[in-house]
């Protein structure tokens, strides 16, 4: 009999995985950026390891029902969990949670870091950014604004917008990215702030104008759209997606999931479909992802303090 994946890397591993279904749990609503980054990665995943990688949506509370669904199972690899700049912003933002994502759970790899985009609703008389901002002082309060939930950085980008444009605006949470632009797309929300690969198809239909970019550069996916920082100096946002696993987990399957994870982002087809998406692959090894995480807890933490949005209720 042929050793497992584990056992060949890892001799001194008595246990082999897989050796049955893994759930990948995503923690938002389907057709979001979490989801398209990882349909293909578990995918490919499956086919490699020989077991099915079946992705499950949890969506709630920013993205902490899924999370805290993970921080409890079993460490043995056989619940992971597809993570988000929203894993980091809600250490933070909710004093309350019953865990701490950084320790908590375990970094495994990078899938891609990601531009959000703002979006207007195609009647809100505005055709680029500094009209935008003109009308939003022009008409205080009376702007809405969607995020994908509380504590995401859609949220934190829209509150970081209105610190630095000077504006009121009403913020508008949902379930996930998907619900929120149906919203804006029709007209019950003036706006939005979502991630490229959860908006383009929208903005390509029509339904949606997109007129400006979270990053401190132009996109190469939308080259015409300028930077919001060209208008507010300083702002710069962006969405990051990895997976984790419960602490504990033995490390010789961390070790797999991230090579295999890695292996998965090199395939022509997944960054041809991230390209698409507007999302730039972050491959590297288990201590490089780590660090990573580590900055990124540090910015956001900051972020949360400067803007003082922590959750009350």
């Amino acid at each position: 009999m042929a050793a497992s994946p584990v056992a060949a890397a890892f001799p001194a591993w008595a246990q082999p995985y897989p050796t049955r279904p893994v759930t990948w749990v995503i923690p938002f609503a389907p057709g979001g950026a979490t989801d398209q980054l990882s349909t293909p990665i578990s995918k490919l995943l499956t086919a490699r390891l020989g077991q099915p990688f079946t992705l499950e949506h949890r969506p709630g509370a920013g993205g902490n029902v899924a999370t805290r669904s993970v921080v409890e199972a079993a460490p043995d690899g056989y619940t992971i969990l597809a993570t988000s700049t929203a894993n980091l912003i809600g250490t933070s933002f909710d004093p309350s949670l019953p865990f701490d994502v950084t320790k908590d759970l375990a970094a495994v790899a990078g899938m891609a870091r990601m531009p959000l985009l703002l979006l207007v609703n195609n009647d809100l008389p505005v055709r680029n950014l500094a009209e935008f901002v003109a009308y939003a002082k022009g008409n205080p309060g009376k702007l809405s604004v969607s995020t994908a939930g509380p504590g995401t950085v859609q949220h934190l980008s829209a509150e970081l917008f209105r610190s630095k444009a000077g504006i009121k605006w009403t913020i508008v949470h949902y379930r996930g990215s998907s619900p929120a632009l149906v919203d804006v797309a029709s007209g019950h929300v003036h706006a939005a702030f979502d991630n490229a690969a959860s908006a383009l198809e929208t903005v390509k239909a029509g339904k949606l104008r997109a007129i400006a970019v979270t990053t401190q550069t132009r996109s190469e996916r939308l080259p015409d759209l300028p930077p919001i920082a060209d208008v507010l100096p300083g702002f710069a946002t962006s969405g990051f997606y990895g997976v984790a696993v419960p602490r504990d987990t033995p490390r010789p399957i961390v070790e797999l999931l991230n090579r295999e994870i890695n292996a998965a982002q090199a395939d022509p087809a997944i960054r041809q479909h991230y390209a698409e998406l507007g999302a730039i692959p972050l491959a590297g090894t288990v201590s490089e992802y780590n660090a990573v995480v580590a900055a990124e807890s540090v910015r956001w933490r900051n972020v949360v303090a400067l803007l003082d949005v922590r959750k009350t209720d």
